[in-house]
């Protein structure tokens, strides 16, 4: 792994991420804005699951295909 490789966001991980969890708070943002955690294969669910249990809209989809407008 490169510098340049996208790193996993979960805690004290430092594997190459491999999908994107986008993910919005309705209460704060509209439609448009797209926060973006990076996941390794080992963490996309925990990471997907973790906004997704307080009623937050996500989605993932593969690092190379992250929206322009996301982050």
């Amino acid at each position: 792994m490169s510098s340049d490789d996208p790193v996993c966001s979960r805690k004290a991980c430092r594997q190459q991420a491999t999908r994107a969890v986008l993910w919005r708070n309705p209460r704060i943002h509209d439609e448009s804005r797209r926060k973006v955690w990076l996941a390794c294969d080992d963490h996309e669910e925990v990471l997907r699951d973790h906004p997704a249990v307080r009623g937050f809209p996500v989605t993932t989809c593969a690092v190379d295909e992250i929206p322009a407008d996301a982050g």
